[in-house]
């Protein structure tokens, strides 16, 4: 009897030590996550200098480091954003000015070489802009592919209300979309406008030819005016120089098994991706990006 009671107080003692050291993990792994620098990312190829330098230990981990936060759409981390669950997000230049016109004031830290491609479905037979005319585009609103949309049907001179705007966020449904042939059109970045291309679908328009540069890395101003973040976002900044050398220095191949895993595409994708894609140190946006967004804003 008294070795039953010894036994049942000895478990009890074992539970409790188990709750209380869950609690205390629970709450250390709050703490480290308030503590470190989080940047909202996505599948994308523009995100690749985030995801080397995690690759390559070079985040600093003294000042709380920096931890990736992965969404499939990009309202997702617009979101986390707004609502300070993460510091900073990969983005593009019109969702990141739409959410400082909302109130939270943004800081560019990064350029980006994304483009973004407008890509039929192959059996839709749209060859040219202007074959559009009552098809469904899938996109995002207020982001730089509803910009993209209009760009192309102001460009075809087309009834903005015969072209059907859909809102797709997830940018692996949009891309199950077009293989079941749902859509119509869909606006794309890499890896996934590679992908669709490999698919024999057609490209119509490209950012490239309109000479936008609208990929950015943003974060919350307000966080940046602490001390203990704006020592991380320059070792943030300083990490994100070097991984861009990296991919610079021996290429998207190199990187093979990491855009894989982490953009969730085929291995023989890769060798397909634009080779002679540069990542340039990090900079601010140019004043003509700007006032194109603003432009097109102010219009909506």
């Amino acid at each position: 009897m008294v070795m039953l009671c010894l036994l049942v107080v000895a478990c009890g003692q074992s539970y409790e030590d188990t709750k209380r050291m869950t609690r205390q993990q629970r709450k250390e792994a709050a703490r480290k996550d308030s503590a470190a620098l989080k940047i909202a990312v996505m599948p994308t190829l523009d995100c690749l200098p985030m995801y080397v330098a995690q690759y390559h230990e070079l985040y600093d981990t003294i000042h709380g480091g920096v931890r990736l936060k992965y969404f499939t759409a990009q309202m997702d981390c617009d979101t986390a954003l707004e609502r300070g669950r993460v510091e900073g997000m990969v983005t593009d230049l019109v969702r990141a000015t739409r959410i400082a016109k909302r109130g939270t004031k943004m800081r560019f830290s990064a350029v980006t070489p994304a483009y973004w491609q407008l890509i039929t479905n192959r059996n839709s037979r749209i060859r040219q802009l202007k074959q559009l005319d009552d098809k469904m585009v899938a996109m995002t609103r207020y982001s730089v592919t509803d910009m993209l949309a209009d760009r192309a049907v102001d460009s075809a001179k087309l009834d903005k209300d015969h072209v059907f705007k859909v809102q797709v966020n997830d940018l692996f449904v949009r891309m199950q979309m077009l293989q079941n042939n749902i859509m119509d059109a869909l606006c794309l970045t890499e890896p996934q406008a590679t992908w669709a291309r490999s698919m024999k679908n057609t490209v119509i328009l490209d950012t490239r030819s309109l000479d936008w540069q609208m990929g950015v890395v943003a974060f919350r101003d307000k966080e940046m005016q602490r001390q203990a973040r704006r020592e991380q976002f320059d070792l943030f900044v300083k990490a994100y120089n070097q991984a861009c050398d990296s991919i610079n220095k021996y290429g998207l191949k190199h990187y093979r098994e990491l855009i894989i895993k982490r953009c969730k595409i085929r291995k023989e994708l890769v060798d397909s991706l634009p080779q002679d894609m540069k990542f340039a140190h990090a900079k601010g946006p140019r004043q003509q990006d700007i006032d194109i967004v603003e432009k097109w804003l102010g219009k909506k």
